[in-house]
């Protein structure tokens, strides 16, 4: 069964995808969603889970049924990874987790950084508020640091999540490679249709989640 398709910066991606961040056994529930059809994937570091999703990878490619490129993987640096030399290592780490070569999307998963080094994901406060980056990088910092992820091989796309069209477009001010994907939060109750034309008019495919 062939799987409708939309460009994404240098690929196609398939317009239906397999969502993992509340996934009760990812491990099997991939292999079931690969088995179903689905080609599409989408991950994350701090969904926490990359391990599991990554045995699933390798245990169904290792069958015959697909090769991996047929399938589309997409990741997300975490706000804790914002500051440039951090970001290879984060990008490094979800590949060795998901036990892949090379990632077909990689996006800033959250445009605010969060302080490094403490340890755990969510780093908080006395106050348990989210701890934000005492040096925060700029934009343009993080998206240099994405696009040699690029040139290295390690993702063939690098694009943005949870964005807004302000920093959308500072990201696009500074970069050398534009931003292939934006994905949102987009459904009946949120449509986001602003956003959507903004990245129609910036040549950027739009990737819809509901809560």
């Amino acid at each position: 069964m062939s799987t409708p398709t939309i460009k994404c910066g240098v690929s196609q991606m398939p317009v239906v995808g397999f969502g993992t961040s509340r996934t009760a056994d990812p491990g099997a529930e991939v292999e079931m969603a690969i088995n179903a059809g689905y080609r599409h994937f989408d991950c994350a570091s701090c969904y926490e889970n990359e391990q599991e999703i990554g045995l699933a990878f390798t245990k169904m490619l290792s069958c015959g049924g697909i090769k991996r490129e047929d399938l589309f993987i997409t990741s997300k640096l975490w706000g804790t990874n914002h500051r440039g030399h951090l970001v290879e290592a984060a990008c490094d780490k979800t590949l060795s987790d998901l036990q892949l070569d090379y990632l077909d999307l990689y996006l800033i998963h959250w445009p605010i950084p969060l302080e490094p080094g403490l340890g755990g994901r969510d780093p908080n406060d006395h106050n348990g508020m989210p701890l934000i980056d005492s040096k925060p990088p700029p934009f343009s910092e993080t998206w240099a640091a994405m696009e040699k992820l690029v040139e290295s091989g390690k993702c063939k796309n690098i694009g943005l999540s949870n964005f807004n069209i302000a920093q959308i477009q500072e990201v696009l001010d500074c970069a050398n490679i534009k931003p292939a994907n934006l994905q949102v939060e987009s459904h009946a109750h949120l449509p986001n249709l602003e956003l959507l034309e903004f990245c129609k008019k910036n040549g950027m495919s739009f990737v819809a989640y509901s809560l």
